[in-house]
């Protein structure tokens, strides 16, 4: 959990991103960079700021989500409605080497910041878009967030129980594939300028991701015409799998889902007859009679307390793990040493929450420290890397197209 400062380089030093993203999956895309060394500066409504600032839940008005997400990065606010506002932008941009943008498809390039306009005045910008449904295709104009993305891609109708409604999670789960996908564009585009010094333009539809991660029932339906449903906690290719209540109304979960492990889960449960039974010999067999294996695997589990069902499936092998809460999570040993890094300088205090997402060795940990507020370094970034006089500056924030904190 410690965060040591280091002299060691990070993948991304040197690298500048001009972040004209908002909510959750461009600014996560933003994150990711930053987390990696790269410098992002986060272009915000002057008065107003990202949206995000105003979602819950919020700790005395700090917005807890914003706060992940944009810890360490600069905030600079530019009315980009205005054209004079645009061309402060533009400026920025003309010195970076990212730019992340979740505009509609369409608005940049009607304000004349498209990628076609930018890479004549950047040719090495890459510029990676987060949209609805993408830069092409007929939907292309639609308006879409991440709850649309699990709806389209298919994630809803499949995640739940056989007798719910299809569910969306509760959280921003395609918004932050989308966001990873994109600093993985963004970083494929970087590595390729290195070779041609050339940029590009990475295209990423909120959808996209999710249904790549999907793509078996899409696979399955177009070979043999099944659709796959919901199956609640088990497995549609892997028997037994789920997630269990031990006796003291605990819960856990059991992923016994290759051969071999199957076979150790039914040594651990002292039950090696089931080895044998043809009825449960094969992963295809327990498929098969996947609901019968099932009670099993509840009646043995319920029989002990979770803490003592963990130390024999452990003794034996077999991948399991507890259902961890919040709570759980930072008291874990393993997640206070690998995951879990401080917030720092905020009114939350010294709070959790989860650092990068990758380990690289030699590499500097980031140190997340203080939230920007809106426009917090515009006269910094602006005066200082842009060389802007302090009288254009006054009047530019006069005029409300700048703000300055």
């Amino acid at each position: 959990m410690d965060q040591p400062l280091s002299e060691n380089p990070r993948l991304l030093d040197g690298v500048r991103v001009v972040e004209l993203g908002s909510m959750y999956a461009a600014p996560t895309a933003g994150r990711m960079l930053r987390d990696f060394g790269a410098q992002v500066t986060k272009v915000e409504d002057p008065v107003a700021g990202d949206m995000a600032r105003q979602w819950q839940p919020q700790k005395d008005g700090l917005a807890l989500g914003f706060a992940r997400l944009n810890s360490g990065k600069r905030s600079v606010g530019i009315d980009l409605r205005r054209p004079e506002g645009r061309e402060v932008a533009l400026e920025l941009i003309r010195g970076a080497d990212v730019v992340i943008e979740s505009f509609r498809p369409g608005r940049l390039d009607a304000w004349g910041m498209g990628y076609e306009a930018l890479s004549k005045v950047n040719p090495r910008l890459v510029m990676t878009s987060v949209s609805g449904f993408g830069q092409s295709g007929p939907y292309k104009a639609r308006p879409g967030f991440g709850t649309v993305a699990e709806t389209a891609s298919g994630y809803a109708h499949l995640n739940g129980w056989p007798d719910t409604p299809p569910t969306s999670p509760p959280f921003g789960f395609a918004d932050s594939i989308a966001g990873i996908s994109a600093a993985f564009g963004a970083a494929m585009a970087l590595f390729r300028r290195e070779v041609n010094g050339v940029g590009t333009h990475v295209d990423v539809a909120l959808y996209e991701p999710l249904m790549f991660i999907l793509g078996d029932a899409l696979l399955n339906y177009t070979s043999t015409g099944t659709i796959m449903t919901r199956v609640g906690n088990t497995s549609g290719s892997a028997s037994p799998r789920g997630i269990y209540q031990a006796g003291d109304g605990a819960w856990l979960s059991i992923a016994a889902s290759a051969q071999t492990i199957a076979m150790r889960l039914f040594d651990a449960m002292e039950r090696s007859d089931l080895r044998e039974n043809p009825k449960f010999a094969t992963n295809s067999a327990r498929m098969d009679n996947n609901d019968e294996l099932q009670e099993i695997v509840k009646a043995w589990v319920g029989s002990m307390s979770r803490d003592q069902v963990l130390r024999i499936l452990e003794e034996f092998q077999v991948v399991a793990a507890a259902v961890n809460d919040s709570s759980d999570i930072v008291q874990d040993p393993h997640f206070l040493e690998r995951t879990l890094v401080k917030l720092s300088g905020t009114i939350l205090g010294d709070a959790l929450m989860p650092g990068a997402i990758l380990h690289a060795s030699d590499s500097a940990r980031p140190v997340y420290d203080g939230v920007p507020t809106v426009g917090e370094h515009t006269m910094d970034v602006l005066g200082g890397e842009l060389n802007m006089d302090e009288a254009a500056l006054r009047r530019l924030a006069a005029d409300g197209i700048v703000s300055g904190g």
